[in-house]
């Protein structure tokens, strides 16, 4: 009988701990227009190569290349400058507003903001979104009020949820974005489920779940991708790859699996990776996606390749975990730079203007600001009423909770 040595339990590890020099060898970046672009109802076999690559638009010079470019036009990639910029400024304001007291917690998305600001602008009226807690950029993108936003963050008098939500954890069914859940994975396979609604009613809208790339190892996300491929659900399954799941690197998740994106071909979903800091790569990707949902073709999961700059939330200390210069060495670089310059590379943006533009966001953003904290923060002002916890929770308000709600004098 063979002799053997003693089982070894394997632990993933990052490739840099804090005080290391910042490492990112082992992210393989394919040049820029050289992943090929596929027809819309090609069969997910012949395109398994593009779950392990990136599909990038925008090269090193800032010039648009490649069969994935030409999805939008000058004047819509202005507007989505201004919205990442928006989105930018927005975190940058309610960041100071926790540190001064006025909200209890935030969550930023420096470094993301391509990622969702992008996506929204390849959906319709009507599609639903079942976010996580940092794709803000699909309601700035898509003209939900920052004044609103900021009610909620506040829960003040004026918050369109009655303070039953934490801050951040927006809602609005006009505006395409199902209640975030605190809970991990859950709406992935909710907004399965909604697209297979959809399609049961015969209708035209198309759902969008998202998850982190730490969510992908709970068991909704395999069980989304059951349902999705098994009743061919008119859904894009989006998992927002940024390295880190609150102070786990992503490869404790991703486990000897390759890629994110790879998982869905042993379910014979089409999987993509797309440089998520490239703003024209991920709107032509969505756009692929969102088509092959439209067109009954089923489900598409993408993969965002991309890096959280900051920390995961107010009550995080990145510092203890990663180097501190390793945001500044993520080798796809600033979302909000790169449009930037590809849009100067085209002339028809400037410094001069960028600069214009920064000082008007803030003002516009402030402006907002003030006019939300008019209504009360978390520790002062106006907040929503005893009333409202019975309001909106029931279509007809059961007995006991009229009785409680008499007892309580409202």
């Amino acid at each position: 009988m063979t002799e053997h040595g003693p089982l070894s339990l394997h632990v993933p590890e990052p490739e840099v701990r804090p005080g290391g020099t910042p490492d990112f060898s082992n992210v393989t970046i394919p040049k820029a227009g050289s992943v090929p672009r596929p027809e819309v109802d090609v069969d997910p076999r012949e395109i398994r190569d593009l779950a392990y690559s990136i599909i990038r638009v925008l090269n090193r010079d800032g010039e648009a290349v490649g069969p994935w470019a030409g999805t939008l036009t000058d004047e819509e990639l202005l507007q989505g400058l201004r919205d990442m910029m928006t989105l930018r400024t927005f975190d940058a304001r309610m960041l100071m507003a926790q540190r001064q007291g006025k909200t209890s917690f935030y969550m930023q998305h420096m470094g993301e903001e391509a990622v969702s600001c992008a996506f929204r602008k390849a959906l319709a009226p009507g599609d639903m979104n079942f976010p996580t807690y940092r794709q803000a950029g699909l309601l700035i993108a898509g003209g939900y009020p920052m004044v609103d936003m900021m009610n909620q963050i506040f829960s003040n008098e004026r918050d369109p949820l009655k303070g039953r939500q934490l801050p951040v954890m927006y809602s609005s069914q006009e505006h395409g974005f199902f209640s975030i859940s605190g809970n991990l994975t859950t709406q992935f396979i909710q907004a399965v489920g909604w697209a297979m609604a959809s399609a049961i009613r015969n209708d035209t809208k198309i759902a969008a779940g998202w998850v982190g790339d730490g969510a992908t190892a709970e068991s909704d996300f395999h069980a989304a991708l059951v349902f999705a491929s098994t009743y061919t659900a008119p859904v894009v399954l989006n998992i927002v790859n940024n390295q880190w799941a609150i102070s786990t690197f992503q490869g404790i998740a991703r486990g000897g699996s390759g890629t994110f994106a790879a998982r869905g071909l042993g379910f014979g979903i089409p999987a993509l990776r797309v440089d998520g800091n490239d703003y024209l790569a991920v709107h032509a990707v969505a756009k692929w996606a969102v088509e092959r949902a439209r067109r009954n073709l089923g489900p598409t999961l993408i993969e965002y390749v991309t890096y959280r700059v900051g920390a995961h939330s107010t009550s995080d200390d990145p510092s203890a975990y990663r180097p501190k210069e390793e945001s500044a060495a993520w080798p796809l670089g600033d979302p909000v730079l790169r449009l930037k310059n590809h849009l100067i590379k085209r002339s028809v943006w400037s410094e001069e203007r960028h600069k214009q533009a920064e000082a008007e966001i803030l003002d516009a953003v402030i402006a907002a600001q003030k006019e939300a904290e008019s209504h009360g923060t978390l520790h002062a002002g106006g907040k929503p009423t005893v009333r409202d916890m019975f309001e909106g929770v029931y279509a007809e308000m059961p007995p006991h909770l009229r009785r409680q709600r008499q007892e309580a004098g409202v």
